[in-house]
């Protein structure tokens, strides 16, 4: 029915207010500031956000237009103005900070490098002048496909200054995966690395380049430009294949920067698509370095002294934003990672915290909860002290997880900002301000400044307090996606829908609001489950799971069931061995048990397969699509090469595993 609403089972009502005196030095500093922040963009939105952009960026020819909705959903920011996103990111602090650590990169091995202000505008610049000599211009496109490490900025932002358009793909994606992304950017040139390090292993990246082109449809590639990462063996083809090192040795140390429109796009950047077809988010250069800087400044509350390190790789957006462009935004020195956090032991992460001092800490749910299950005691061996803030981000943290990392890794005084956003919204909408926002544990709690977050029923109407619905943004905001690269209907039909008159900025999400204001993610509208009449969050059915004691992870999907509808099918991970027979049975059962006592028989799963792991990309989302696969017994027909642990879908096909 259309006026159904998602009904939450959320318990939660832990507070966790700010220390005084944090909130005294905070950029954002106290609830006051914030509402005032908040006014001001209520009452004139566009001179809000083009106060912003003037004080955030540097403008070549300053914009004298803000906001243009004539072709809404298609929305233009700052368009008349002209900027550079690399110019902005190195030449501006030539003048004030040459000096400053930009990058402390440490290795797979453990080798640390450090790279200045300076040297890394420098080496943009030499690489910007390599790809300017292979006739690379603007606007053309230009696919990455390398692991993390200072190479991988350097290109990125080199692409940047001459205007070429670059797409990341994350180097655990497949051959088929780099083939279609080729096609479908239209990609001149590749740039990529002989080979990958992580957790000791030489992973080849080269070799699945030549796999691509050699699939066909790829003429548009004209150079594959290759770093030399490890020296492993690598095929050849004379005229098309370069070294990344020949290519910018003798090139000019300068490069003057391309000065583009404000809408020029900086990236595109592919997220799966429920077709299978993946869709090339497109972002803009101003609207999307405005928002990255912007967040750097207020949800972690950026300091010169401080030391950022966000985990996520590149070849996702949290890495564009927050590794590549947000932190050399604002002058920060960053810490950035090649290998996995489990090598050569647990204490990876926390031993990197303690050595390079960091101060702020901004890492996966998944990462968190894996690091739980190995090693809870861990971090009390490590000096911490240096922290000061802590974030989540890629998915819902359940408040389990969310108390060991205020409890243990911030020993309870540094907050945690749970920040809510995707690919392609470009940076943070609904977070914590650390300054502000008192903190509810596997709450996201309010909207950013400026961004006009609802949640609505199935016909657009904004649901009462306590109630589930649809999460929506109600206008538009600069660092949104522009449209879905070559498909503009696509953009249209998935964001815009027309049964909400294509006004709000459909998310994708369910969440909640309670009597604060303050947002809960109840996982995706296509996580939805129909259990007997009631409409009911995947995500605080998982969360349940998780508090209890024994169990390490959980994923909840719904299958067809005869009597209620669908039925709430758990995968879950124990802190213990696997069990089997009798005894998995007897878990089964204890944990039903347990759902029912913590939110109610409505949500008590009908089956619960224990599996070691499960099946999640290298980034550690969890595929739910293939979950739902397995609970309703299909056989799985869609490519699972881009799955950390393919064979662990046998293992979860089996019910009384």
């Amino acid at each position: 029915m259309s006026d159904q609403t998602i009904e939450s089972l959320s318990q939660e009502k832990r507070l966790f207010a700010p220390d005084a005196q944090f909130v005294k030095q905070a950029n954002v500093s106290g609830m006051v500031a914030y509402q005032a922040l908040c006014a001001e963009a209520q009452r004139d939105y566009s001179g809000f956000w083009a106060r912003h952009a003037r004080e955030q960026l540097t403008w070549q020819n300053p914009f004298t237009r803000v906001l243009d909705e004539s072709n809404a959903p298609f929305f233009k920011w700052f368009e008349d103005g002209t900027l550079n996103a690399s110019y902005n990111c190195l030449d501006r602090h030539l003048a004030t900070q040459p000096d400053k650590i930009a990058i402390i990169f440490e290795a797979d091995d453990g080798t640390v490098t450090r790279i200045t202000y300076r040297e890394l505008h420098r080496r943009v610049c030499m690489m910007a002048n390599g790809l300017k000599s292979l006739a690379i211009k603007k606007g053309d496109r230009v696919l990455i496909y390398m692991p993390m490490s200072i190479e991988v900025v350097i290109a990125m932002q080199a692409c940047a200054r001459i205007g070429a358009i670059h797409s990341v793909v994350f180097g655990g994606f497949s051959a088929k995966s780099v083939h279609e992304r080729i096609i479908d950017a239209g990609a001149v040139a590749v740039l990529t690395a002989d080979e990958q390090m992580r957790g000791g292993k030489a992973i080849p990246l080269k070799t699945a380049v030549d796999e691509a082109l050699a699939l066909g449809g790829c003429e548009c590639v004209k150079q594959v430009v290759v770093y030399r990462r490890s020296g492993g063996p690598v095929q050849w083809s004379d005229g098309r294949d370069r070294w990344l090192h020949d290519l910018v040795s003798n090139q000019p140390e300068t490069c003057a920067p391309e000065w583009v429109s404000a809408e020029h796009p900086l990236f595109i950047l592919y997220t799966s698509g429920s077709t299978g077809k993946p869709k090339g988010v497109q972002h803009s250069t101003a609207g999307f370095l405005l928002h990255a800087a912007l967040t750097m400044r207020w949800t972690f509350d950026y300091k010169k002294h401080d030391v950022f390190w966000c985990t996520a790789d590149v070849g996702w957006v949290t890495g564009h934003t927050y590794v590549c462009y947000g932190p050399l935004a604002v002058g920060a020195t960053q810490i950035m990672f090649e290998g996995v956090p489990t090598y050569p032991d647990a204490g990876r992460f926390w031993r990197m915290i303690q050595d390079h001092q960091a101060t702020v800490f901004y890492t996966a749910p998944t990462a968190i909860r894996s690091l739980i299950k190995l090693g809870a005691t861990l971090p009390n061996n490590y000096d911490l002290s240096r922290l000061r803030i802590l974030g989540t981000v890629g998915e819902p943290i359940n408040p389990e997880a969310w108390m060991w990392y205020y409890e243990t890794v911030g020993k309870s005084r540094c907050p945690i900002v749970d920040t809510w956003w995707q690919t392609e919204t470009g940076g943070h909408l609904i977070t914590p301000l650390p300054g502000v926002t008192p903190l509810k544990p596997g709450s996201c709690t309010l909207p950013l400044p400026g961004i006009m977050a609802d949640i609505v029923d199935e016909t657009g109407q904004s649901v009462e307090p306590g109630k589930g619905g649809i999460l929506v943004i109600k206008r538009p905001w600069p660092s949104m996606l522009r449209t879905i690269w070559g498909n503009p209907e696509r953009y249209k039909n998935a964001y815009f829908p027309e049964e909400f008159q294509g006004k709000y900025y459909l998310a994708g999400d369910g969440a909640m609001r309670d009597e604060n204001g303050y947002y809960t993610i109840m996982g995706r509208i296509d996580d939805v489950l129909n259990v007997a009449g009631h409409r009911l969050g995947t995500m605080e059915i998982e969360s349940a799971l998780v508090a209890n004691k024994l169990v390490a992870e959980a994923a909840v999907v719904g299958r067809p069931d005869d009597l209620t509808g669908e039925a709430v099918v758990a995968f879950v991970v124990l802190k213990q061995t696997r069990p089997m027979g009798e005894d998995a049975k007897a878990m089964v059962r204890q944990l039903q048990e347990w759902v029912s006592h913590e939110i109610g028989p409505i949500a008590k799963p009908k089956e619960i397969r224990f599996g070691e792991n499960l099946p999640k990309t290298r980034s550690g989302k969890i595929m739910r699509r293939l979950l739902r696969d397995i609970a309703k017994g299909n056989e799985i027909t869609q490519d699972v090469s881009t799955l950390e642990n393919p064979a662990i879908l046998q293992q979860l096909k089996d019910p009384q595993g």
